[in-house]
């Protein structure tokens, strides 16, 4: 089966979170309108790991690609009537080939190491380039071939300039230490040449016999130009560094964006811990009372314990008026994804998850928190501890993006939030008065989900969909899963039913329900884990790649 693509949902990734404002007299120890975050002070360390990731990724390929060029120029050269140097060129060729084994074996090597491996892999090639040259001159210049001995001078000349301007242009450098390490590489050819001319009296002949050349140094004039790139390159490189800094926070790589901002894997500088970052665009939170809501609801959001609630481990605001959010990075799959990539669940394993659920729900009912938007989505199947299957769920309403007209998964901001396919009755009619069974409800709907492939309602409108939820029936999930147990269809059309009276009382009476439903099939951490080694092997043997 394909390998989904986890990054492009915003929905999927563990980055939502919400929850109901607590008490009017529950103030927040500081006006996060007024919060400044700047950029982390002291980032060489932190842009060395970053310029000692860049430089293995470049050594890696350049060894490749210069491994690859040697080894086809050392084959052509069997069929040529002089070749010079064919042993010294062969261990040139293995040591590269080895260098890219070595750096591709061995990822997160330090950054002073790295230096010495690059000085070995140009210094290598440009051994075998500056050998070359001699001996050709040298062999040209005794056979009294002078036009061919001045053709071999510019030819490796025009050589030597192009790896100056490749190593100035792919290697990470500073300007100065570009600057020192070409101004000694350009040197070279120049040096080479004054030795031979006296240590061979016929190379000097040879090369005077130059009536056209010039003294323009092309090296030289390649060191000036690769230095300056190196320069260039090193400041912008610098620049989106401190770009990607948010507070303690360094931005890796871009997971998904929505209407309310984007997601990004992240690390904390510091701790060294990876962790997800869901920032908030100045445009949308640039509304003291906005900002000072969404700083409650994190407050409150992070009170929660629970192994089956995300964790939130920071938020702040940058400079430039972004508000941002530091939550648990998860990997693996939503409960959407899982359904859309393999189809409806196993009732013991949708049983499984929903257990879950609940008992996240009843810490946060316990403190007051109604999440408003329980779908899919905003459950995740990931791995913790090497553990599979753990339930995480995620958004307790920090975020409330509108939706467009027939655009079922979005969330409405306004006159009402959640999502439509999965909302309660009375979501639509009086949202500030929710309480613990709008969860309840919409947690049936995410049940009839898992084990049916979808929604209890669908329409061709949002407003379709939210009449069926209160006053149309809904199909008995048995219909389209004959496999369902009678018991799990009974919590579940009981978690539906239209009176919030009907349901049941609260999370952990459903979850003692779905409890009595495992007694004839179960589903175990072990069932869990072969699941996953069946159909994401590659992940689980990198304990599922965070996403």
């Amino acid at each position: 089966m394909s390998d989904p693509n986890p990054a492009a949902d915003l929905e999927a990734t563990s980055l939502h979170f919400s929850g109901e404002q607590p008490p009017a007299d529950a103030h927040p120890s500081h006006d996060v309108s007024q919060m400044k975050v700047g950029l982390v002070k002291g980032d060489r360390p932190q842009f060395a790991d970053e310029t000692a990731r860049l430089l293995q990724n470049r050594l890696t390929a350049a060894s490749l690609v210069l491994a690859a060029i040697m080894a086809l120029a050392l084959v052509s050269s069997l069929f040529a009537t002089y070749s010079p140097l064919p042993v010294l060129r062969a261990v040139i060729l293995a040591a590269v080939a080895a260098s890219y084994l070595h750096l591709r074996a061995r990822p997160g090597l330090p950054l002073t190491q790295l230096r010495y491996w690059e000085l070995a892999v140009f210094g290598a090639v440009c051994a075998q380039v500056i050998l070359m040259m001699g001996a050709r001159l040298v062999e040209f210049s005794r056979a009294g071939d002078a036009v061919s001995a001045v053709a071999t001078e510019y030819q490796y000349l025009g050589v030597w300039s192009v790896l100056i301007l490749l190593y100035g242009i792919l290697m990470p450098n500073p300007w100065r230490r570009a600057l020192a390490v070409l101004l000694v590489v350009a040197s070279l050819p120049y040096l080479l040449i004054f030795l031979l001319r006296m240590q061979f009296p016929a190379v000097s002949e040879a090369l005077a016999a130059d009536n056209v050349g010039s003294g323009f140094p092309m090296p030289f004039v390649a060191a000036a130009v690769a230095t300056y790139g190196a320069y260039v390159i090193h400041a912008i490189r610098r620049e989106a560094f401190k770009n990607r800094q948010l507070g303690q926070y360094r931005l890796i790589r871009k997971l998904g964006a929505g209407g309310m901002g984007e997601v990004h894997e992240a690390e904390h500088q510091l701790l060294k811990r990876p962790c997800a970052i869901k920032l908030i665009h100045p445009s949308k939170s640039n509304d003291p009372a906005t900002l000072a809501r969404f700083e409650r609801e994190v407050q409150a959001t992070a009170r929660l314990t629970h192994w089956n609630t995300v964790e939130i481990f920071d938020y702040g605001r940058a400079e430039d008026g972004t508000f941002y959010y530091a939550m648990e990075l998860l990997p693996g799959l939503s409960l959407e994804q899982l359904v859309q990539n393999h189809g409806p669940l196993p009732p013991a394993r949708a049983v499984h998850f929903l257990r879950q659920a609940c008992n996240a729900l009843g810490e946060a009912h316990s403190k007051g928190l109604i999440h408003r938007d329980i779908k899919p989505a905003n459950i995740f199947a990931a791995e913790r501890g090497g553990v599979y299957d753990v339930a995480k769920l995620l958004d307790f309403g920090l975020v409330r993006e509108q939706f467009a007209a027939g655009d079922m998964k979005l969330t409405q901001e306004g006159t009402f939030s959640g999502s439509p396919l999965y909302m309660c009755p009375e979501q639509a009619e009086a949202y500030d008065k929710l309480d613990a069974r709008s969860d309840i409800y919409s947690l049936g709907a995410v049940a009839y989900y898992l084990v049916t492939g979808r929604a209890p309602f669908v329409g061709n409108t949002v407003w379709e969909v939210i009449v069926a939820h209160s006053h149309s029936a809904v199909e008995p999930p048995t219909r389209l899963n004959p496999s369902i147990p009678a018991e799990l269809e009974a919590v579940i059309l009981r978690c539906l039913e239209k009176q919030p009276q009907h349901r049941f009382p609260d999370a952990d009476s459903v979850a003692e329900t779905l409890t009595r439903c495992e007694r004839d099939a179960q589903w175990t951490d072990a069932d869990a884990k072969a699941w996953w080694m069946e159909h994401y092997p590659a992940k689980c043997q990198r304990k599922i790649e965070k996403i």
